[in-house]
C-alpha cells in the first residue's frame, strides 16, 4: 500500500498544461451561466480532460517504461578549479518525453536552482555536462538526482529518485598540477605563463669521463685520464639533481584572508602542490612543512613515485589556525629535519612592517643554512583603493592609508633582500605561476 501511495501520489505532479486546461473549463462553466447554448459544453470538456489525465497516467506508468539516468562524478574534486560532472540519460519509453532534472549538489555551493531541461526521442541517449568550482577542501555530500518525466500530453509529471548519497572529497588543485606536469615534461611551460630562463654556465655535478669529440669544452679536459688512455679525454657533467625543495606553509590567522572565494592558505596549498609536482619532474626532491602556533605536518623531501600523493593527503587535511606563528618552533624543526642545504619556499603574509620585524630574526637564522624564499601577498583591495582618485576628504584619508600599506609591502621586499633572503610579492591569483618561475630561475642560476 505504501509503495502504491508513493508511486501514484507522492511522485506524481501536476503540469502547467493541466492547470491551463482546468482554467479553460472554469471559464466555460462561467460563460454557460450567461449562454444557455453552452450548458453541456463545460461538462464534455471536463470529462475529456479527465480521460486525457487517465491516459497520461497510464503512459507514464506503463510497465517496463522508464528513463535511465546516471550521474558521473569524479572520485575527488579539485579545489579552486572547474570540475566536470555529467548526467547520462536514455529514454526507454516508446514515445518522446520531456525531462526536468534536479541534481542535489552539496550545500557548500549554495545553489538551489540547478535545474536542467531536455527532450528525448524513443531510445535516444543524451549527456548533460555541467561544472562545479569548490572553494574549500573537505568532504562534499551529493544527494539524489530527481528526474521529472512528462509524456507528449504533458498534463502530469512522474518523478524518479535516482542514485544514493555520495561523499566526494575536495583535494588541493590536482587538475592544475597535472597541467603543469604535462607542460614540464614536454618543455611547454611557457604556454601557461612560465618564463624560459637561460641557464648560467654549466652544472658541476660529475657524470663520466668520455673521449673528446668536436665541440666539447676544452676546459673540461681530464689530463690524468688523457695520459693513461693515450687519447684526449674530457669530463662530462650533468644537471644537478636530487636537490631538496621544501614548501613551508604558514597556517596562522594571517592566511585566513579570502580572495575570490579562496583563502590565502588555499592559494598557498595549491601552489605548493604544483611546485612539488614540477620539482619532481625536474628530478628534485620535494618536501613539506606546515606551521602555526606549533609545528604541524612534516613530509621529508623525497622523489619516490608516491611522494606527491603523500603531500596531497597531508595538504587535504590542513586548516587555518587562529593564533600567531611560532617562528622559533619552525626554526627548531628546520634544523632537526633539513640535513642538507635546501630551497625553502615559505608561504606567509605580512600586513605591516612590524609583523615582518617580529619574524625577521628567525628568518635570518634559517637563511644562514638554507636558501630561503619568503612568499607573501599583495592586498589587491588596498592596491585598488590607492589607485582610485579621491572624491572627498574621507577619500583622501582612505587613499593615503592604502598607499602607506602598499608602500610598506615594497619596503618588506627590500628589507628581506638586505639580509640575503629572497622574496616574492605577488597577487594571490598569480601565485602559482610566479612561484614556479622563481624556482626555475633559481635552478638555472644554480643558487641552491
Amino acid at each position: 500500500m505504501k509503495k502504491f501511495f508513493r508511486k501514484y501520489y507522492i511522485d506524481l505532479f501536476l503540469g502547467k498544461r493541466l492547470f491551463i486546461a482546468l482554467g479553460c473549463c472554469v471559464c466555460l462553466f462561467l460563460f454557460s451561466f450567461f449562454t444557455p447554448i453552452l450548458a453541456q459544453l463545460p461538462y464534455f470538456a471536463f470529462g475529456a480532460l479527465m480521460v486525457l489525465i487517465l491516459i497520461d497516467l497510464f503512459l507514464l506508468h506503463r510497465k517496463g517504461s522508464k528513463v535511465f539516468l546516471r550521474r558521473d562524478a569524479p572520485e575527488r574534486l579539485s579545489n579552486g578549479d572547474d570540475n566536470e560532472l555529467k548526467i547520462y540519460l536514455e529514454n526507454f519509453y516508446p514515445f518522446p518525453v520531456s525531462i526536468g532534472i534536479i541534481d542535489e549538489i552539496p550545500f557548500q555551493f549554495q545553489k538551489r536552482d540547478l535545474w536542467f531541461t531536455t527532450h528525448l526521442a524513443p531510445r535516444e541517449q543524451k549527456t548533460i555536462t555541467y561544472y562545479l568550482r569548490p572553494t574549500k577542501r573537505g568532504e562534499y555530500d551529493f544527494g539524489l538526482t530527481r528526474l521529472y518525466v512528462q509524456s507528449p500530453l504533458a498534463l502530469l509529471s512522474r518523478r524518479f529518485n535516482i542514485g544514493a548519497d555520495k561523499v566526494v572529497p575536495v583535494y588541493p588543485s590536482f587538475l592544475k598540477m597535472r597541467q603543469y606536469e604535462l607542460m614540464a615534461v614536454s618543455n611547454r611551460l611557457t604556454d601557461i605563463g612560465i618564463k624560459k630562463t637561460r641557464r648560467v654556465g654549466h652544472s658541476m655535478e660529475f657524470d663520466q669521463v668520455k673521449t673528446y669529440v668536436a665541440g666539447d669544452d676544452y676546459r673540461t679536459v681530464n689530463w690524468k685520464a688523457t695520459a693513461r688512455k693515450g687519447d684526449l679525454m674530457v669530463n662530462a657533467y650533468t644537471d644537478e639533481k636530487a636537490q631538496h625543495i621544501y614548501c613551508v606553509i604558514d597556517k596562522s590567522r594571517a592566511m585566513k584572508m579570502p580572495f575570490e572565494g579562496l583563502s590565502l592558505l588555499d592559494y598557498a596549498i595549491n601552489a605548493s602542490l604544483i611546485l612539488s609536482s614540477v620539482a619532481l619532474v625536474k628530478q628534485d626532491k620535494a618536501g613539506l612543512i606546515t606551521i602555526a602556533e606549533k609545528t604541524g605536518s612534516i613530509v621529508p623531501a623525497d622523489r619516490r613515485p608516491t611522494q606527491l600523493n603523500k603531500i596531497m593527503e597531508v595538504l587535504y587535511k590542513e586548516k587555518t589556525r587562529y593564533l600567531e606563528t611560532d617562528m622559533e618552533a619552525l626554526y627548531i624543526s628546520v634544523r632537526a629535519t633539513l640535513k642538507q642545504r635546501s630551497l625553502m619556499v615559505f608561504f606567509t603574509n605580512f600586513e605591516s612592517m612590524s609583523a615582518l620585524e617580529r619574524q625577521l630574526p628567525f628568518l635570518k637564522r634559517m637563511a644562514r643554512f638554507h636558501l630561503l624564499m619568503v612568499v607573501f601577498f599583495e592586498n589587491t583591495t588596498l592596491k585598488s583603493l590607492s589607485e582610485e582618485p579621491a572624491q572627498n576628504v574621507q577619500g583622501i584619508y582612505v587613499k593615503t592609508i592604502a598607499e602607506k600599506f602598499t608602500f610598506e609591502k615594497k619596503l618588506m621586499v627590500k628589507e628581506l633582500a638586505k639580509h640575503g633572503i629572497l622574496s616574492l610579492l605577488t597577487v594571490p591569483q598569480n601565485l602559482t605561476v610566479n612561484v614556479v618561475n622563481r624556482y626555475l630561475a633559481i635552478k638555472a642560476r644554480q643558487q641552491i
